[in-house]
């Protein structure tokens, strides 16, 4: 075998070792996210990683979120009883309106996503991936099938008919598709935690905690 001939050999068993690597990062990625309902994203513009809620279907992840410019738009006053007009009229406390859909600010305008996938048992990381983000529009065939694929899992819905018509009207859905590029896997993981502080809050507790009927003592009861 002449030098030329070994140099394609090595180039071709080369070529094969790249290709079997890819398959197994590849199927990796897609069992990863199919064994959890569970993502982390991080893109451009958003300020910590979050979680999201998705569904894997034909080698990518559909993920819905609330468009806050949407849902700005829409007349809550009239169908919710928590609307601030409302609660100033009727003097019931002002709480906060839930929100109907998971706050994923930006996700609709990026195009591209780092994805976190977690290890269903322990719950550690597993594999992060590079995806590239496209938005979803209402109306056309992809938007429908992401609909019915996204309906099936939607937990806690009260308004199950009318799901995707809000949706049209006051979400976003994003298909997440797997860029190739794998940044973490087992066996390349850093070695630090990556663990994100907990974001702010304004909640706290205000004065003595409630009591409790057959709280167990602090203190051990005399004998006599």
């Amino acid at each position: 075998m002449g030098e030329a001939e070994r140099a394609e050999h090595a180039g071709q068993a080369e070529a094969e070792r790249a290709d079997s690597g890819r398959a197994v990062r590849t199927a990796l990625v897609e069992e990863a996210c199919r064994r959890s309902s569970v993502l982390w994203l991080d893109y451009a513009g958003l300020d910590r990683p979050r979680p999201a809620w998705h569904v894997w279907s034909e080698g990518a992840a559909y993920v819905v979120a609330e468009n806050p410019t949407a849902a700005a738009e829409q007349p809550e006053e009239a169908e919710n009883p928590r609307h601030p007009a409302r609660t100033e009229r009727t003097g019931q406390p002002d709480h906060p309106v839930a929100r109907p859909e998971q706050a994923l600010p930006g996700l609709a305008e990026v195009t591209e996503a780092t994805v976190t996938c977690r290890s269903k048992d322990s719950g550690a990381r597993l594999v992060t991936w590079r995806a590239d983000v496209r938005r979803l529009r209402p109306g056309t065939q992809e938007w429908d099938d992401a609909v019915l694929l996204l309906r099936g899992d939607r937990l806690n819905a009260t308004d199950a008919a009318d799901l995707p018509a809000r949706w049209a009207r006051t979400a976003v859905i994003v298909r997440l598709a797997p860029s190739g590029e794998v940044l973490e896997e087992p066996g390349r993981m850093p070695g630090d935690r990556a663990a994100a502080s907990p974001p702010g809050s304004p909640a706290t507790t205000t004065g003595r905690l409630p009591w409790v009927v057959h709280k167990r003592p602090r203190h051990r009861p005399r004998l006599s």
